[in-house]
């Protein structure tokens, strides 16, 4: 069968070409956008006396006809018609004859395929900064009910000084916080119309970029259709974005594989949200955490991907940016169900508050304190950072927590430790109270932060 711009050609594609060049298996994905994007150029062909009014409408009503077709499942896929854009091109001139041949007018494939992905990656964005901000709401409810609950902070995965749980969940509505940044300034950023831009030069018809940034909900047409035409930047971004995402996801996951051990104990995850083992009946397995963690690889991969695709390619349009849709599509998937797969495992899990104060018994988290106490008596950081270090020894010598130590075995170690000295958890906690830090003033400051984060967002 002779292809759409194969009036120059005498033969007809090898089966393989076909096989080899088509992206219809996935760029199908996209067809609502192409028919959005066709009704739209459509308009804009009409309003400026390119083609007819009747003409607009006739295209207009094949292109909700095919829709309905590809919706119910009776649109015939061929993959000899390539690509999405051709096979409903196709399908239109079979519905509506030789008006539907008008509809490619003053455009390519090149500023549509650049308009129809651009498109879906922004809605994606939006998609994404969504679900992040329902995640960050889960950290945030989680630190409102856990303000009191103290458990080891961590250097070095060693145990440090005592803070409180919702400190810790706070830390990641931090840093998911940046993520919806991400997502929305990539959306702001790249809302701008490449339709009209033709193959790369523009085209001698006296079309309006204006109307059909109007009606496809773009910000402005593109300034450059050279580099519009080759521009994959705004799904390198996405990638990237998913990338930092899952990064972050991974980071939390990694603490609750480590936290529902028998050796930490500090959460139970639910059993909706575990699978056992073939082998062990009394196994209860963290896959979720770790299928994100695993992921997390798949979505730097993704992102290497086109990276190396496009980092050599000349101006214009190349084929090799074909294979810009399928890392992306497979990012967005499986970053989709990772972030609401996330959500509920953290909504669902019991936290073992009582194991967490326990664990804060080892490893003398208010030998810090000590320092401190000791240096508003006049004594410099460094020697009090020995005299604490001693007092650390004594209690390890008897078995005991720093924090357990007597008054009486204190001054041992140097008697301008007074009856004023307090190494309770809490009260260490509660010392820190400078901006961001983690006493319970601070945290519900946090707290009030986020929520009002969240408020403006849900407006907006």
């Amino acid at each position: 069968m002779m292809k759409l711009w194969g009036g120059r050609f005498s033969k007809g594609t090898a089966k393989i070409l076909d096989e080899f060049n088509a992206s219809i298996p996935f760029d199908k994905e996209l067809y609502i956008e192409d028919i959005e994007g066709s009704i739209a150029h459509s308009k804009m062909l009409a309003k400026q006396g390119i083609i007819s009014k009747d003409e607009a409408k006739k295209i207009q009503e094949g292109l909700l006809k095919i829709k309905e077709e590809i919706e119910s499942g009776n649109f015939k896929w061929d993959i000899s018609d390539e690509d999405i854009h051709m096979a409903i091109e196709k399908r239109l001139i079979e519905l509506i004859g030789d008006t539907g041949k008008k509809l490619h007018t003053a455009r390519s494939r090149n500023d549509q395929v650049a308009v129809d992905f651009r498109r879906w990656v922004l809605k994606r964005n939006l998609e994404f900064a969504k679900k992040i901000k329902e995640l960050i709401e889960v950290f945030v409810n989680i630190a409102k009910e856990n303000k009191t609950t103290i458990l080891p902070g961590m250097t070095h995965l060693q145990h440090a000084q005592p803070i409180s749980f919702a400190y810790h969940m706070l830390a990641y509505a931090s840093m998911f916080k940046r993520d919806y940044e991400r997502f929305i300034e990539s959306y702001k950023r790249n809302n701008k119309n490449p339709l009209g831009c033709a193959a790369l030069a523009g085209t001698p018809h006296p079309i309006d970029r204006f109307k059909t940034t109007k009606e496809l909900g773009f910000d402005e047409p593109t300034i450059n259709c050279l580099d519009t035409v080759s521009d994959r930047d705004f799904a390198l971004e996405i990638l990237f974005n998913i990338s930092m995402l899952m990064m972050h996801a991974s980071r939390i996951s990694e603490e609750l594989i480590l936290w529902s051990t028998s050796e930490f104990s500090f959460i139970t995850l639910s059993d909706e949200y575990s699978t056992g083992s073939s082998i062990m009946p009394q196994k209860k397995n963290p896959d979720v955490p770790e299928l994100i963690r695993g992921k997390t690889g798949r979505a730097y991969g993704n992102l290497v991907t086109l990276l190396t695709v496009m980092k050599g390619l000349p101006l214009a349009y190349n084929k090799d940016t074909q294979e810009d849709k399928e890392p992306v599509f497979d990012s967005v998937k499986h970053a989709l169900i990772s972030i609401e797969i996330l959500k509920e495992t953290l909504k669902t899990m019991q936290i073992n508050k009582e194991n967490m104060y326990k664990a804060c018994k080892k490893g003398h988290l208010t030998a810090t304190d000590l320092a401190d106490y000791l240096v508003k008596k006049g004594i410099p950081f460094r020697e009090a950072h020995h005299i604490t270090g001693r007092a650390v020894a004594l209690a390890e010598s008897k078995g005991v927590d720093l924090s357990e130590l007597t008054l009486d075995e204190l001054k041992s170690i140097d008697n301008r430790i007074e009856e004023d000295i307090d190494l309770s958890l809490e009260t260490s906690m509660n010392s820190r109270n400078s901006y961001g830090a983690t006493s319970l003033k601070k945290v519900e400051e946090q707290i009030e932060y986020f929520e009002e984060f969240l408020k403006e967002n849900n407006e907006n």
